[in-house]
């Protein structure tokens, strides 16, 4: 590997788009690398965003909604996809306002993380809003999600408990506590 994280990646033999969808596509390349071949698998998808909101009384909107995958209904932090041609704080603030039906006044950028970089190139984009201002959800179709409030004491349980699995909430969780620490 050189320097600063960087490596060669090899030399492309084939590449094969096996899938193109609404939310993800899907890429088999092979390659050779230090003279022996290689088949990597990689999903692509175009980014996404997610909100840490907090109101004035400290309680936290949070979304439980079906995650098809996993076949279970997830309490996770408001998120979603960037749209083609879409900057991320402008669809964060679409994406917090439409499912939670909270607009947030400002958003502090907080950081850009990669969710399963194994087989995923998705780059999720962090964001903080402590100004929250109360409009109407306006879910997508075939969005079925319940907004919940939790304080960060109770949503800090809840990760302990295994009532929050997602990783993009916990992250962000996590860095709100340590903000809140120091």
């Amino acid at each position: 590997m050189a320097k600063g994280g960087r490596w060669a990646p090899g030399r492309l033999l084939q590449r094969d788009h096996l899938y193109s969808g609404k939310i993800v596509g899907l890429v088999v390349d092979r390659i050779e690398i230090g003279g022996r071949e290689q088949i990597r698998e990689v999903v692509r998808h175009a980014g996404g965003v997610v909100v840490l909101g907090e109101l004035p009384d400290g309680r936290i909107p949070f979304v439980r909604q079906v995650r098809y995958p996993m076949d279970l209904a997830l309490l996770e932090l408001p998120a979603g996809k960037i749209d083609t041609g879409e900057q991320a704080q402008p669809c964060a603030a679409r994406e917090m306002e439409e499912e939670t039906g909270y607009r947030p006044a400002s958003l502090q950028f907080v950081c850009s993380f990669y969710s399963t970089p194994g087989f995923c190139d998705e780059l999720l984009h962090l964001f903080h809003s402590d100004s929250l201002q109360q409009t109407q959800p306006r879910h997508e179709d075939g969005e079925e999600i319940e907004v919940e409030f939790h304080s960060l004491e109770e949503a800090l349980e809840l990760v302990s408990s295994g009532g929050i699995v997602d990783a993009k909430t916990i992250l962000a969780l996590y860095w709100l506590y340590w903000k809140k620490c120091s």
